[in-house]
């Protein structure tokens, strides 16, 4: 088994008029936080964490804030997206850990509720997402939101079943090659159910 570990950050200033997104979820508060895409920096630090751990690059690798369609852009998207590049690199969430820190809104009293929307994202139990609040004292940082997350991965094994298949598959002798190059070379075969439902015309490629 092989583990990895990602950490991911952000930040975004408070702005008045717009909503405030975070976890994935509207939150009731004067001031949301401004950003190229819904400014959820719960989300966006949780997608860096998981490219970061299996060195797939960082959000702004897949969604640079100089490409106007990610405007305004739901950040679930940039998770799943993380999520995918998790999956293709054979590793999948074991937990994660998640500091916000602002003055308001107190993270306390919605922490649930959030630990439950991104376990729900990222299809994990509850007990495996923390997400805990901070003030930033001494830090002047008044008007400014930060988020830091770690996150654990491990490998995805085989089942042993499926190992052990693998290990006792006969491989082929030189007679099943020949066999094969044979029927190719020499048998006819129907193409039209190949993809192409009428005969090429030239004309297609004007």
């Amino acid at each position: 088994m092989s583990l990895r570990i990602g950490l991911g950050f952000d930040s975004h200033a408070f702005m008045p008029g717009i909503p405030l997104i975070l976890g994935g979820l509207k939150i009731d508060h004067p001031e949301g936080l401004a950003g190229h895409s819904d400014g959820d920096l719960l989300l966006h630090a949780i997608t860096d964490a998981l490219l970061g751990a299996v060195s797939a690059g960082d959000i702004g690798t897949f969604f640079p804030p100089s490409d106007a369609k990610w405007k305004n852009a739901d950040s679930t998207l940039f998770l799943r997206t993380a999520l995918e590049e998790v999956a293709l690199a054979g590793y999948k969430i074991v937990n994660l850990d998640c500091v916000l820190i602002m003055h308001r809104p107190k993270i306390v009293p919605i922490a649930a509720e959030l630990r439950e929307r991104v376990a729900e994202l990222l299809h994990l139990d509850m007990k495996n997402v923390s997400i805990k609040g901070k003030t930033p004292e001494g830090l002047a940082q008044d008007s400014t939101a930060v988020a830091h997350v770690v996150v654990l991965l491990e490998s995805i094994e085989l089942p042993n079943g499926d190992k052990l298949l693998a290990l006792t598959a006969d491989a082929p002798d030189q007679a099943d090659i020949d066999g094969v190059v044979s029927s190719l070379v020499d048998d006819a075969h129907d193409m039209t159910a190949l993809g192409r439902k009428r005969p090429f015309d030239p004309d297609d490629l004007t």
